[in-house]
């Protein structure tokens, strides 16, 4: 019986142990891992001017995106995706290490009529996103458009992307594919022209969400064959990731390598020869026109007018040797014909003077 005191005594001092172990005292670490929200300085303010938007409960160092949304609401999210969102105006923050965020945004207009709300979610890593309601001064308003009850798509084969780059994409045009998959209404209501996001990501990225709208009526039980079209950025190339949700639901995932665009690399190639062969061509036609022009060349020499110079020049230049005599001599005499006394051709001799002539006396026969 003594040993009973002592066992109650060590109770209270058990529990005051195990006391900081239990969530009640978890405090600002368990209300860090809670779910993401998102709150205004202000519901309501007009274009060109500001709001500050807090944020608790995110994951730390995770990068965000603001945005303001049209055609939204906290309960249904963002009905047109990013494109009903002014994503020009959009700003990104980083989350500290509890999960906390506090960034100014402006006001502008979103594409669409309000409702209207500040969409914050995740850029990079597991997806994560929060709404919270904010009107712009001045923004027409509509209601949303009706929402189907009781009609729940579901996919029932692998997605699949049909179709290949061409010519112009290898040059760096925007690639695009066809997202083929089959779908069908597991709910109790038919669905009519269902609204599909269509997202795509690159690499760690968060996807981008695109509104792709299906037209047709699809009853309880029935299934059909949905083509939609995907479209990336001109010069995109690398891992891209796409992916299919609707009604808040991913429902099908698909990996899209995409090549990079060999011809706009081989245009800047191109570039780099042609451009510094035509600055040389061009300069040299410059310094043609530029420079000094020579004198006007003679015309070319007669036939055997250099034969005549260049012998006159090498007489000019010997100096010493007489000019030729000129022949006088006719051309139809010859040095035997022509007048005057011809020459003679026989052997020379002397020439004497001619004695008188002495008159022969006929001999006589001797005296007899």
């Amino acid at each position: 019986m003594r040993g009973k005191p002592r066992i109650t005594a060590l109770v209270p001092a058990l529990l005051l142990t195990l006391l900081p172990l239990s969530p009640l005292s978890a405090g600002p670490a368990a209300a860090a891992q809670g779910k993401p929200a998102v709150t205004l300085s202000t519901a309501q303010a007009g274009t060109g001017g500001s709001i500050t938007v807090n944020g608790t409960g995110w994951r730390s160092r995770t990068l965000l995106m603001l945005l303001i949304c049209g055609q939204a609401t906290p309960a249904r999210g963002v009905v047109g995706g990013t494109n009903s969102c002014a994503n020009a105006d959009g700003r990104a923050v980083t989350t500290d290490a509890d999960g906390r965020f506090s960034r100014a945004l402006p006001v502008t207009e979103p594409p669409v009529p309000c409702p209207c709300v500040v969409h914050v979610a995740t850029a990079t890593g597991a997806k994560a996103q929060a709404d919270a309601v904010f009107q712009v001064a001045g923004h027409p308003v509509e209601p949303l458009p009706a929402q189907t009850a009781g009609g729940r798509l579901s996919v029932l084969s692998d997605t699949r992307l049909d179709g290949s780059g061409s010519l112009l994409t290898w040059f760096g045009a925007p690639p695009s594919r066809t997202l083929a998959f089959t779908v069908g209404n597991v709910g109790t209501a038919a669905v009519e022209n269902p609204v599909f996001q269509v997202g795509t990501a690159h690499g760690v990225f968060a996807p981008q969400w695109d509104e792709r709208q299906w037209h047709g009526t699809l009853g309880p039980g029935e299934k059909t064959r949905v083509e939609l079209p995907v479209e990336l950025t001109a010069g995109a190339h690398g891992d891209y990731t796409v992916s299919l949700e609707y009604g808040g639901k991913v429902l099908a995932e698909q990996p899209w390598g995409v090549g990079r665009p060999w011809g706009v690399t081989l245009f800047w190639i191109l570039l780099c020869l042609v451009v510094p062969a035509a600055v040389f061509r061009i300069g040299m036609a410059v310094v043609d026109r530029v420079r000094p022009r020579h004198a006007a060349r003679r015309p070319p020499p007669a036939p055997g007018h250099g034969r005549r110079r260049r012998r006159g020049t090498a007489i000019a230049l010997r100096g010493t040797e007489p000019p030729p005599t000129p022949n006088t001599t006719l051309p139809w005499f010859t040095p035997d014909t022509g007048p005057g006394p011809a020459g003679r051709l026989s052997a020379p001799h002397e020439d004497h003077p001619t004695s008188p002539t002495t008159p022969t006396t006929p001999g006589r026969k001797g005296s007899t």
